[in-house]
């Protein structure tokens, strides 16, 4: 007998490839609205489509049940999909390039460590700066 996968293993396995092309697509979005080959209309709606995506604020908060979370799953990748339909295939093809090689770098978890470390040590100075 073979080990058929469980269903819902598959489904997190599915959910995961998505979110790392959706990932990928906004960053080839982001170098396509750089790209001055690329048609005017197209690189505005790239850029507006890329800052909402990497934008720390959302149209509709995300503490709002349901509803909070529907513009990340809709608004989103429905945005990335128009633009790379209005954005002509070298333009793309050069934008995923320089965005395979960007998420292709290394991430080093010590710096990172060190990053939240200062985050932390600076916190604590302004709360007891504060009191």
């Amino acid at each position: 007998m073979t080990d058929a996968p469980s269903p819902k293993t598959s489904l997190i396995a599915r959910l995961k490839t998505w979110a790392r092309g959706i990932k990928r697509d906004v960053v080839t979005v982001y170098f396509a609205a750089r790209d001055p080959q690329a048609p005017t209309g197209a690189r505005l709606l790239a850029a507006v489509v890329a800052a909402y995506a990497l934008s720390p604020i959302d149209l509709i908060p995300d503490f709002i049940p349901v509803l909070g979370y529907l513009d990340d799953l809709l608004i989103v990748p429905f945005g990335l999909l128009l633009v790379m339909r209005l954005m002509p295939d070298e333009v793309i093809a050069n934008a995923r390039v320089k965005a395979d090689t960007l998420l292709a770098k290394p991430r080093s978890l010590w710096a990172a460590a060190c990053f939240v470390a200062i985050w932390i040590a600076l916190g604590f100075y302004l709360a007891t700066w504060m009191l």
